[in-house]
Order: C-alpha cells, then sequence, then structure tokens
C-alpha cells in the first residue's frame, strides 16, 4: 500500500516538475519572440526561434495571406496549409505589405502574435549634415494655462475651467480656422466677453468646449488664460535621403513641445542651412549641445511632411542635392546588425561629416519598435575630446556597420554623455514611405 502511495507522490512529482519546466520554456518563448520583424520583398530569411514541443507557427488566415511563403527546413508546403515545427522556419517575403503570424499551443491556444512588414530593398545616401528645421504647429499648441486678474480684483481661470489642457491642439474658434497666436488672440478680443466655441484635438480625438473670455486688469483686454505656441526651430542631422524619390529622414525622434513634451503636428515645415558656432560639450548629468543659427538667405533645402517619434519626414529639392553626399548604403534589418564595432557620420562643426568610431553595445531583438534599438558607445578620441560623446543636435547621425545603414543617434544617456540610443534604419526607412504617400494625397487633393 506504502509502496503505491509512494509511487503516486512519484509520478505526480515528476508530471508537475514536467509542466513547470514547460511553462518556463513557453514564458521564456513569449518574451523572446518578437513582436514586430520586416523583411526586404523577394527575399529569403533563416529564422532559429528555438521554440519548444506542442507549439504552432500559424499564418493568419487573411486577404495578405501570400505575402509570405514558408519553407521548413525539409519541406516544402503551401502557404495555407503552413504548420512551422522544429526550431527553424524560412520565410520568403513575396510582396509589399503587412501580415500576421502566431504562435498557438497544440495549434489552438494563442501564445503570442507577430507583425510581419514586407519593404522594398533600398539603397539610399548617408548624410550625416547638420541642418535647420522649422516647423509651423498644425493648429494651436496649448503649453500653459494660467489665472487672469480682472478690474475687480477676482482671479478666474476661463480656459482651465472649459477643460482645456496643455498638449491640445486648437484648430478652430466660433468655426474660424486659426493658424497663428494672433487669430486665437483676435476671436478673444472681438468676442467682447461673450463665449466663445473652441474646436480642439486631444490625442486623436476632437472635442468642442465653450470659453468666457474674461477682461485683465493688466491691459484691458480679454483674456482666456492660456499660454500658446504656434511654431518651433532647431538644429538637428539628416539621416539619408533616396535618390530615386528625394525623399528624406532626419533626427530619427519626433520633435516636441518644450513644455508639453508633445509631438508637434506638422502644418508645413522646411529644412535649411545651418552654421555651428560652439559646442556644448557633455558631462555627467548634464548633456552637451551643438549651438547654431539657421541660414534662411540660402533658400530652403527641402520640405517637411511628417514629425513622428520617429524623426521628421519629407524631400529635399532638386537643387539642394549638390550640398550632401552622393554615397549609397544599402539598409540593414534588424537581424543584419550584431554587437560590434561601427561608425557613425556627423558634422560637428558645421562644416565637414567625419566619420567616428562607435560601439554597438546592444541590439534590441524583441522590441515592437526600434526607436530605442540600439545602445551604442562613442570610443572615437576625436570626437569625446570635441563633444564629450553624444550631444544635442547629434540626432539623427548615421550608423553605419559593414557597409550598410544600420540606424541613427537618438538619445544621450544623460549620466554617460558617451553612450546613447540608436533608431533602426528600417523603422525610418518605413516612415520615408508613410510621408512620400502622405504627400502624394495632398498632391491629388490640392
Amino acid at each position: 500500500m506504502n509502496f503505491i502511495k509512494l509511487t503516486k507522490r512519484r509520478i505526480i512529482v515528476f508530471f508537475s516538475v514536467c509542466a513547470a519546466i514547460l511553462s518556463i520554456a513557453y514564458i521564456r518563448l513569449i518574451s523572446i519572440f518578437p513582436s514586430q520583424l520586416t523583411l526586404f520583398e523577394n527575399q529569403e530569411y533563416i529564422y532559429k526561434f528555438n521554440y519548444p514541443l506542442l507549439v504552432n507557427l500559424v499564418n493568419f488566415k487573411s486577404d495578405n495571406n501570400d505575402i509570405l511563403i514558408f519553407d521548413s527546413k525539409d519541406i516544402k508546403v503551401n502557404n495555407d496549409d503552413y504548420k512551422g515545427t522544429g526550431n527553424k522556419v524560412m520565410f520568403k517575403a513575396s510582396k509589399l505589405g503587412r501580415t500576421s503570424l502566431s504562435l498557438k499551443l497544440l495549434g489552438l491556444i494563442p501564445l503570442k502574435t507577430m507583425y510581419v512588414d514586407v519593404v522594398p530593398y533600398k539603397e539610399v545616401v548617408a548624410c550625416g549634415n547638420t541642418v535647420g528645421v522649422k516647423i509651423k504647429v498644425d493648429g494651436i499648441l496649448v503649453i500653459g494655462l494660467s489665472d487672469v486678474e480682472t478690474p475687480d480684483g477676482k482671479r478666474l481661470l476661463p480656459a482651465r475651467d472649459s477643460g482645456l489642457k496643455p498638449g491640445d491642439l486648437i484648430v478652430e474658434v466660433n468655426n474660424n480656422r486659426v493658424d497663428t497666436a494672433y487669430d486665437l488672440m483676435s476671436e478673444v478680443e472681438n468676442s467682447m466677453g461673450e463665449n466663445i466655441w473652441v474646436k480642439y484635438k486631444r490625442g486623436n480625438s476632437y472635442s468642442n468646449t465653450k470659453v468666457t473670455p474674461v477682461k485683465s486688469v493688466e491691459d484691458n483686454k480679454y483674456r482666456v488664460g492660456m499660454w500658446v505656441r504656434d511654431s518651433t526651430a532647431g538644429i538637428g542631422t539628416l539621416t539619408f535621403y533616396d535618390p530615386g524619390t528625394k525623399g528624406f529622414g532626419a533626427l530619427g525622434h519626433g520633435i516636441t513641445d518644450i513644455d508639453t513634451g508633445s509631438i508637434m503636428p506638422v502644418e508645413r515645415g522646411e529644412l535649411v542651412e545651418s552654421n555651428i558656432l560652439t559646442i556644448k560639450k557633455g558631462t555627467k548629468g548634464n548633456p552637451g549641445e551643438l549651438k547654431g543659427v539657421l541660414i534662411e538667405d540660402s533658400g530652403a533645402l527641402g520640405k517637411i511632411i511628417k514629425n513622428s517619434h520617429y524623426g521628421i519626414y519629407g524631400t529635399l529639392n532638386e537643387t539642394a542635392l549638390d550640398k550632401f553626399s552622393s554615397v549609397r548604403y544599402p539598409i540593414a534589418l534588424r537581424n543584419d546588425i550584431k554587437v560590434g564595432p561601427a561608425t557613425i557620420l556627423a558634422n560637428i562643426d558645421g562644416k565637414n561629416v567625419e566619420e567616428y568610431s562607435i560601439e554597438i553595445e546592444k541590439v534590441s531583438r524583441k522590441s515592437a519598435n526600434g526607436l530605442k534599438g540600439m545602445i551604442i558607445r562613442v570610443t572615437d578620441q576625436r570626437l569625446l575630446e570635441a563633444t564629450g560623446g553624444i550631444v544635442q543636435g547629434m540626432s539623427g547621425s548615421p550608423i553605419l556597420q559593414d557597409g550598410k545603414l544600420v540606424g541613427a543617434v537618438t538619445h544621450v544617456l544623460v549620466n554617460d554623455p558617451a553612450r546613447g540610443y540608436g533608431i533602426l534604419i528600417e523603422w525610418m526607412i518605413k516612415n520615408m514611405a508613410d510621408a512620400n504617400l502622405q504627400s502624394a494625397e495632398m498632391a491629388r487633393a490640392s
């Protein structure tokens, strides 16, 4: 009897241990399996996912089913019936577009979904030139709220009481489009204290609210207690341009409002030449900066169409192309990039683009986006002596490895200015393609 009980306990313990091991394997699988993958059109890739038994890799049934064609290492199958098993899978990207893959336990229980983007193979010109950036906001950005003191000594908060918040984008007042801070001031002053209706955008949603202007004791004019901004300008680095379309990508991160942190939507914008006047060297806890001025007399270098979390995008003017390099580089996908030596192109004196050595310390294989796809360290003594490492204004400096353009510098680590983040170039290429599409749609509409 005791023997039977002991045997049962051992069986229970055995299966419990097996279940625990499988659970750990599945949890690890979910954590390391990438959420997003980018492939080049008409090219083949072999990936080792190292997933455990009883897990299938399934292509979702959709209109985009034929974007990917699969081969296991020993069985050729048709896309509709494919169930990937084992630890090596070959993808062939047959056409441009996006599709989804799912990991399923026993072919039934979803574990994780991976989105696959197929992009065209490209060779682009890597630049590294510092440029001036001018943006007119698409509307009026609320950057702060304040009270208004009235002639009778009251302190009122008209804008705040209406529900407006910093980061909101005002687009209309009393059904009239407002493009500048002056337009808004005129509408408020002309109200003579009567209610005005404000249409604003918060996130992706539009709303309307009623605001009651009050007379200010300071200048005897009507005010609503709101600080706003309608444009911005600064210096950054041009990462690349496509010789075929003249489309460009720069900065590697979005232009945000300094007060609210909001991405500033573009109504219109342009790249202009810049002149670096001095360098504020970066130190621990105190990021450095390239300080310079915008040169507008020589005309615009290009038009900015899109400001996103992944940089600014648009098209260069034909007459500006001779100001930049003409050397083309193939772009690298996430899986092409490796930890090890690399270089960046930077223009810290405002005159010459130089190549500086860096080390890629880490490449993110599983992040859903490539904004912080790499951690890099500046190793070139020339750059360290001149700037201390990565400084403001270098954002967008191209990162090269093994003859390919792999990414761009985006942020510095405040406590270690020699180190910083880089965006994966595949994300910038996708955003440039979106900007080109947006430009074409605008041209058709005009």
